[in-house]
């Protein structure tokens, strides 16, 4: 797998960007899931002018309070965050 970094984001709407990626690939990308949930993500999601400071910062898309995606999990389709894991039931 290649690691990737994001070279341009695009506002769509809503929480839809475009990015674009060291590859020179483009992606649209709704990212409610990935910014729905934590405390480092509340002020990203509850507050759209806030969200529309996304910037590219060191390869990955971030705000001014520190959240960022890492650019992997956005490029790769088979990839969560390491939070998620949290998010699924225990097997049995």
């Amino acid at each position: 797998m290649q690691l990737m970094d994001i070279v341009a984001v695009e506002l769509i709407e809503d929480f839809r960007v475009r990015l674009t990626f060291s590859d020179h690939t483009m992606r649209e990308v709704d990212l409610w899931p990935y910014i729905r949930r934590g405390p480092i993500f509340a002020r990203v999601r509850d507050d759209t002018s806030f969200f529309r400071q996304i910037e590219i910062r060191d390869g990955t898309i971030a705000w001014p309070n520190g959240a960022d995606i890492d650019p992997n999990v956005l490029y790769y389709p088979d990839l969560q965050p390491a939070g998620w894991e949290h998010d699924r039931a225990p097997a049995s």
